[in-house]
């Protein structure tokens, strides 16, 4: 996300304006301290999106997931081959 100080934002705050209507928000820093986020209105709000299980149903895990390659892992801690 873009930074700008208070000068630079109020020098270009049409155009900044322009852009985070378009999605792209930007913080507005005082002495180099994040002070405000600028979005777009109707952007979706960060904590409603969700991001757990966004690929769900996408992926079959198999049944013996846990027990895949079992005979390889023991044989190289008993030293067998």
């Amino acid at each position: 996300m873009r930074t700008v100080n208070i000068h630079q934002a109020k020098t270009h705050l049409s155009k900044l304006l322009d852009q985070a209507s378009k999605g792209e928000a930007f913080i507005i820093a005082k002495a180099g301290k994040p002070v405000v986020k600028v979005v777009a209105i109707d952007s979706p709000d960060s904590a409603k999106v969700q991001r757990l299980g966004f690929l769900g149903g996408q992926f079959v895990i198999p049944d013996d997931f846990d027990r895949l390659g079992q005979d390889e892992i023991e044989a190289m801690f008993t030293g067998e081959r």
